[in-house]
């Protein structure tokens, strides 16, 4: 059958917006795009942590180019922040392969739910 009511409204009524290099904002929904690390914002990578090397802002509007258009997305749970862990496509653009084609951000096999990052991107 196809998505439930609520899913599609929300779909409709969605202009994304980039919060950073992974992560969008839908209305009040925060999405955590699977598969990639994304270079983190000034003071976002904690100590002791490895973060992806490369320009935060740079990642942040490539993402935020890309958001032209009607979103598709496929959720798969939440990670412990209580961020939506999706697969987000606009125009049959797959958002973590735009960003990893663009070099804006790394792919993370352990965070590739089902192996679906790397079947749309070639991985």
């Amino acid at each position: 059958m196809g998505l439930p009511v609520m899913l599609i409204a929300a779909v409709l009524a969605c202009a994304p917006v980039a919060i950073d290099g992974d992560t969008l904002r839908c209305g009040r929904e925060r999405i955590r795009l699977i598969g990639i690390d994304a270079p983190e914002l000034p003071g976002h990578c904690r100590r002791g942590r490895k973060c992806v090397p490369g320009d935060a802002q740079a990642s942040k509007r490539s993402l935020q180019a890309a958001l032209r258009g009607r979103a598709t997305i496929r959720r798969f749970g939440f990670d412990r922040y209580g961020r939506t862990l999706a697969s987000v496509a606009i125009g049959g653009n797959d958002l973590s392969c735009h960003q990893l084609r663009a070099g804006a951000a790394a792919y993370v096999a352990r965070w590739d739910t089902g192996g679906t990052v790397r079947r749309e991107c070639g991985r």
